[in-house]
C-alpha cells in the first residue's frame, strides 16, 4: 500500500514501513511511560500498544482505499462506522481469528478494540503519539517537493495542531526534537531503514525496505507466538526483537548473502563493525542521556547483553539476579522458559519469521510476473533450510508448502 500516493514524492512511501517506525515510536514511548509502573502493569500497557498496533495495520490492510480524511468522517457516523467494521471483522476472521479463537483471546481483544467508542487511555495515546511522528515524518519527506500544492499549509497546521495537542505522553516532546536529544536522533536514524531496499541487486515487485521487514518479521514473530502459546513477556519481546533485528544494517548497509559468504572473514568483520558502529551511534548516546534501561532492553532484544548469549537469535531469559542465560533451542524454551518473570525470548523462532518474510517477498515478486534466477533460488534454498523445522504445532515445511 502506498502512501501519499496523490502528492509529489521523491521515493515510494509504503505503509508497512510506517507502521513500522510508528511501532519503534511507540516502544520508545512505552518504555517511558512505564518505568514507574509494577511489572503486571508494565506488561499489560506493553500489550495494549503492541496489539493495538498490530490491530489497527489489521483493519488498514482492508481499507486500504480509503484515504484517510474520509475514514475520519465515516467514524464520526456511529451506524456507518459499525457496518464498515463489520464488513472489516468478516473479512478478517478467517484468517485471524484461528490464530487464538478462545475467549478472551487474540481474535477477541480485536473485535473489542475496534468496537469501542472511547480512546482515551495511555496505550491510546501513544499509539497516537507515535502514528502522528512517523506521519509527520513522512511529510517532512515529501513538503519540500510539492511547494505548490494548495493544501500542504493545511497538512503542516494539521500535524501542528494535533501533535501540540497530545497530553501525558513522558517522551513526546523530546522525540519531536529530533536530533536535537538522543531519543529524537534514535527515531529518525530508524526512519532512515525506509530507504534501504532489500535485494538491492534483484528487481522486485514489490519493493520492500529493511524498514518493512522488521515489522513483518515482528508481526510473524508475535502470530506465532499466539499460536505456540507463549507467555506475555516472551510474545512482546519477540515482536520487538522481530521489529529491532535489523537495526545494524543502518550502519552497514543491507548485505546480501553471497557477498557475505565470498570471503571467509567476511561476516566476522561486518559483525565487528556493526557492534562498534551501534555503540557508537546509538547504545552509547542512550547511556550519556541517562536511558540505561533503555539501552539495555536494545542489547537484550539485538543479543549484545554478553555472556553466553551472542546473536538476536539466541534463545534467552533473565534469571532473578539479572543475569542473562542462553537456552537451547526452541524446545527449551517451551519447557523452560515461558514464563513472564523470565522475560523469555525466542530465537529459533525469530529465525524462522526472518526466513518467512524473505521467502514471501522473493515469492510475491515471482507472482507479480517478475522472476529471477536469484528469486527462484532463494525460494528453493528457504523452502530446503525450513522443510524439516517445527516448532510446536507449527511445521514450517507445511506453511511454506502453501504457497507451491
Amino acid at each position: 500500500m502506498r502512501r501519499w500516493n496523490d502528492k509529489l514524492r521523491p521515493v515510494e512511501l509504503f505503509e508497512i514501513d510506517k507502521q513500522a517506525h510508528k511501532m519503534i515510536v511507540a516502544f520508545l514511548l512505552t518504555h517511558i511511560n512505564s518505568r514507574d509502573l509494577f511489572a503486571s502493569n508494565r506488561l499489560k500497557l506493553q500489550q495494549e500498544v503492541v496489539e493495538g498496533g498490530i490491530f489497527d495495520y489489521m483493519y488498514r490492510l482492508v481499507i486500504t482505499d480509503i484515504k484517510p480524511p474520509v475514514f475520519y468522517r465515516i467514524r464520526e457516523n456511529a451506524r456507518h462506522y459499525r457496518e464498515l467494521t463489520d464488513w472489516v471483522f468478516a473479512q478478517l476472521a478467517p484468517v485471524v481469528q484461528p490464530l487464538d479463537p478462545a475467549p478472551g483471546g487474540f481474535w477477541d481483544r480485536f473485535t473489542r478494540y475496534h468496537r469501542r467508542t472511547e480512546r482515551d487511555t495511555l496505550a491510546d495515546r501513544i499509539l497516537k503519539a507515535a502514528h502522528l511522528y512517523a506521519s509527520e515524518w513522512e511529510f517532512s519527506v515529501i513538503k519540500p517537493f510539492n511547494t505548490f500544492d494548495e493544501e500542504i499549509a493545511h497538512i503542516a497546521a494539521d500535524f501542528t495542531r494535533q501533535m501540540n495537542a497530545i497530553r501525558g505522553v513522558k517522551g513526546f516532546d523530546e522525540i519531536r526534537r529530533g536530533a536535537e536529544t538522543p531519543l529524537g536522533r534514535l527515531a529518525a536514524i530508524c526512519g532512515q531503514l525506509r530507504f534501504q531496499i532489500r535485494w538491492s541487486d534483484t528487481p522486485r515487485i514489490p519493493e520492500t525496505s529493511v524498514l518493512g521487514h522488521e515489522f513483518l518479521v515482528g508481526l510473524y514473530a508475535y502470530c506465532f507466538s499466539l499460536v505456540v502459546g507463549a507467555c506475555t513477556a516472551r510474545r512482546l519481546n519477540n515482536f520487538h526483537a522481530g521489529l529491532f533485528h535489523d537495526l545494524p544494517e543502518l550502519l552497514t548497509r543491507d548485505i546480501i548473502s553471497p557477498v557475505k559468504s565470498s570471503v571467509r572473514e567476511l561476516p566476522a568483520l561486518i559483525r565487528e563493525y556493526e557492534l562498534q558502529e551501534m555503540e557508537r551511534r546509538i547504545l552509547r548516546p542512550l547511556r550519556d542521556a541517562g536511558y540505561e534501561d533503555l539501552e539495555a532492553r536494545l542489547r537484550y532484544f539485538l543479543g549484545l547483553s554478553g555472556g553466553e548469549v551472542t546473536s538476536e537469535f539466541d534463545e534467552s531469559v533473565r534469571e532473578q539476579d539479572g543475569t542473562i542465560r542462553r537456552l537451547r533451542g526452541f524446545d527449551d524454551i517451551q519447557a523452560h522458559g515461558n514464563e513472564d518473570g523470565l522475560d523469555p525470548k525466542d530465537g529459533q523462532l525469530l529465525k524462522a519469521c526472518d526466513n518467512l518474510a524473505a521467502f514471501m517477498e522473493a515469492h510475491t515478486s515471482i507472482r507479480h510476473g517478475v522472476p529471477s534466477a536469484g528469486l527462484a533460488e532463494a525460494v528453493f534454498r528457504l523452502k530446503a533450510r525450513c522443510r524439516g523445522e517445527v516448532l510446536g504445532p507449527i511445521a514450517m515445511g507445511t506453511v511454506l508448502a502453501d504457497f507451491d
